[in-house]
């Protein structure tokens, strides 16, 4: 496959899971505002989202304080904010059709509707919109065309780096997602186990659509640390670390075999997955969840810029 194909199927792939992490981000922020301010002191929980997606600064340029409405514009619509659902998708949709040979019928049909109703959607009075509508839209558009990527795409090298393209994007946003809690309670360490802190934790597992995981797989209360063992560790649930790590490898793994070369993407992705099969949610927890969390997203981007480098400049490493 030539590199240009396969970058701009690799960048589809990134920018339909951007989407819908921004649109969790949205969701996520909009619940937590809900929470009574039981502190009685300040609350940031639109900062935290903003400061998650690094686009605060960006923000505070265009839009001044972090009014809620503002937020969802900038989040959702803004075509500047590159990490906006709507720029996602126009992204995803302007890749693939580049590549529009390399897709199947179904999956062309899923990522051009999408756009459709984007464009619709943006045309429409912002009062008849509701954030946790839009954040649903988006969620069903990212598992419709997902779903035709999986049910009618051959498993061939760009089905490969579709599925890389999800798997890096997925570790990092999971990993945003997680953060967000570090930037909520970083005014007062005070919150950290109070009913705030608790409510903001189901908050985050309802966003990622993990409570029912979660009551499946762990007994009695929420706590930090099971939550933690679930989005990090845990191999069963499909928005982990671990198995957002193990994807990356398993479809690395595939185009070494299918190309007779390992290159360097490939060795930090296996060596980065084995340090995370032998972690333990006390070891997260004693470095500090949002360091161990800044550290997955800096190897994380090297594994990306790797797989730049090996497969979508035409330079192997």
């Amino acid at each position: 496959m030539l590199s240009r194909t396969a970058s701009h199927l690799y960048w589809m792939a990134r920018y339909i899971e951007r989407a819908e992490t921004t649109a969790r981000l949205l969701q996520m922020g909009a619940r937590n505002a809900l929470l009574p301010d039981i502190g009685g002191g300040f609350r940031n929980d639109w900062e935290a989202v903003l400061q998650a997606l690094g686009q605060l600064e960006a923000f505070r340029e265009k839009y001044g304080d972090p009014v809620q409405r503002n937020v969802e514009t900038f989040l959702f619509f803004d075509a500047s904010n590159p990490a906006s659902v709507m720029s996602c998708f126009s992204a995803a949709r302007e890749n693939g059709r580049v590549v529009r040979t390399a897709l199947t019928s179904q999956v062309w049909d899923a990522i051009n509707t999408t756009f459709q109703e984007m464009q619709a959607l943006h045309r429409m009075e912002r009062s008849k919109l509701i954030v946790n509508e839009l954040a649903d839209w988006t969620l069903r558009s990212g598992a419709l065309i997902r779903g035709a990527i999986e049910s009618t795409q051959l498993r061939n090298d760009g089905f490969r780096f579709m599925g890389l393209g999800h798997s890096i994007e997925r570790g990092d946003n999971t990993a945003r997602l997680l953060d967000v809690k570090y930037y909520v309670l970083l005014p007062s360490l005070s919150y950290v186990g109070s009913a705030l802190d608790q409510s903001q934790w189901a908050t985050l597992l309802r966003s990622m659509h993990a409570h029912r995981a979660f009551v499946w797989t762990y007994k009695g209360e929420i706590t930090a640390a099971k939550i933690a063992h679930l989005l990090i560790l845990n191999r069963q649930f499909p928005r982990s670390l671990l198995s957002a790590t193990q994807a990356t490898v398993d479809h690395l793994d595939a185009l070494a075999r299918g190309y007779g070369i390992t290159p360097k993407a490939t060795s930090l992705a296996r060596g980065h997955l084995g340090e995370l099969a032998e972690a333990h949610v006390e070891d997260i927890f004693d470095e500090g969840l949002h360091q161990f969390l800044l550290r997955f997203m800096g190897r994380n981007g090297e594994i990306a810029q790797a797989v730049q480098s090996s497969y979508l400049v035409g330079v192997p490493e």
